[in-house]
């Protein structure tokens, strides 16, 4: 099993944003591993990428998750190692920044882009999903339906099937989804129909 979390980012930055993270379970695991990436203690050496620090749901500073994406079934162990891979692959282990990233939606978004079969459609209001590694300018979208452009997450534009369009200003998105129609919204997220 793989499942997407979304939450109210901490403090201020809820108002704003949503914290993302990936939990996995492996055919026989007898429990979930969960991947996120945390700024609490990086500017004291500690790293970035956080395993198995919570329970795979558990409420992320009393704000509840919600399941951005459930995979289950034949071939998801498969794409369990190439999360795992994606991992360890991370090019900001041991970095944090909160806007415009990398943060915890950077990774969550980069494991996105390394894993296209998810097919993951992060929330508009996911800051720093738009954050691309090593200073690209393009990439594809994490849904791996589409392509991005996109200057250090300041701005730039989304276009794919499952995302639909998205503008980014200053790294907060809006947009409309055609496919299951909505608006995206920063801040608030999607408001219309539920993929």
């Amino acid at each position: 099993m793989i499942q997407v979390y979304a939450a109210r980012a901490v403090s201020w930055r809820g108002i704003f944003s949503v914290h993302t993270w990936i939990a996995v379970k492996p055919t026989g695991a007898e429990r979930y591993t969960r991947y996120e990436v945390l700024g609490f203690g990086v500017a004291n050496g500690a790293a970035a990428i956080r395993i198995d620090r919570m329970g795979p749901d558990n409420y992320w500073f009393g704000a509840r998750p919600q399941i951005m994406l459930d995979r289950r079934g034949p071939g998801v162990d498969a794409m369990i190692d190439k999360i795992r891979a994606a991992v360890a692959s991370y090019p900001y282990p041991h970095e944090y920044r909160a806007w415009p990233g990398p943060n915890s939606n950077t990774f969550t978004a980069y494991i996105a882009r390394q894993v296209p079969e998810l097919g993951l459609d992060l929330p508009s209001n996911a800051v720093g999903k738009d954050f691309l590694p090593g200073g690209a300018l393009v990439a594809a979208a994490p849904s791996g339906t589409g392509f991005q452009v996109s200057l250090h997450g300041l701005a730039g534009v989304l276009l794919a099937v499952d995302e639909g369009f998205e503008l980014n200003i200053l790294g907060f998105n809006i947009g409309v989804d055609a496919a299951a129609p909505a608006l995206k919204l920063p801040a608030i997220g999607r408001l219309g129909l539920d993929r």
